[in-house]
């Protein structure tokens, strides 16, 4: 996952995806009392245009994700009203991850890949990961597990039991979506979920944070 697991941007795609709403004679707050957490762009959208009385078609999906990306380019430069920053240990254990050759790491997100290549860019870390599945593919963050391995096979990842697939995330959407497919659910809890709430939902292991590069080793 990316918002408030790996990174957070400062309130970043909220304001684009206002902006780009507003550009479509929506209220420019259009998502507000919309929950974000954990949801795919895409649903988060028609959520945004059905309380506008209209319904999310493909044609305004392309043309709503184009402003959105192209508002985000430039919103991923602004300090925004909340925290920019990476999330505790996440440098660190990327680098470790990434030089082990029995781990292949790959993005699970409701982003849009675009949004998702500008968020990660902006912070340097879209090279650690060679494929993804993202908020283009599906509406359902439970459909995301299925593309992601896809990928991940065309890029030499080898077949693998699903109990030997770790999704790690910040809200009850990611483990809920590992629990789909019968993988791994790891929670962090550097996102707006608690350890306890993280916990009720039945996630295998929850971390306060992911500083403690060893602890994660561990679960390998």
């Amino acid at each position: 996952d990316i918002d408030g697991t790996l990174v957070l941007t400062g309130g970043a795609g909220v304001r684009a995806m206002n902006r780009a709403c507003a550009d479509f004679k929506m209220s420019p707050d259009a998502l507000t009392g919309i929950p974000v957490a954990g949801r795919t762009d895409r649903i988060i959208l028609s959520d945004v245009v059905e309380r506008a009385g209209h319904r999310l078609d493909d044609g305004l999906l392309g043309q709503l994700r184009d402003r959105y990306v192209a508002y985000l380019a430039d919103e991923i430069h602004h300090p925004g009203r909340g925290v920019k920053a990476m999330m505790p240990g996440i440098p660190t254990l990327l680098d470790v991850l990434a030089g082990r050759d029995d781990v292949f790491l790959g993005l699970l997100t409701g982003n849009f890949e675009a949004g998702a290549r500008i968020k990660l860019g902006y912070f340097d870390l879209m090279k650690y990961f060679r494929c993804g599945a993202y908020g283009d593919d599906a509406a359902d963050r439970n459909a995301l597990v299925p593309f992601a391995l896809e990928r991940a096979r065309a890029c030499g990842f080898p077949e693998c039991a699903p109990d030997d697939i770790l999704v790690v995330g910040d809200t009850p959407h990611d483990v809920a979506c590992a629990r789909a497919v019968g993988a791994v659910p790891i929670a962090v809890a550097t996102g707006g979920f608690t350890i306890d709430d993280l916990r009720a939902t039945g996630a295998d292991l929850v971390f306060q944070d992911l500083s403690d590069t060893e602890a994660f080793l561990a679960l390998l």
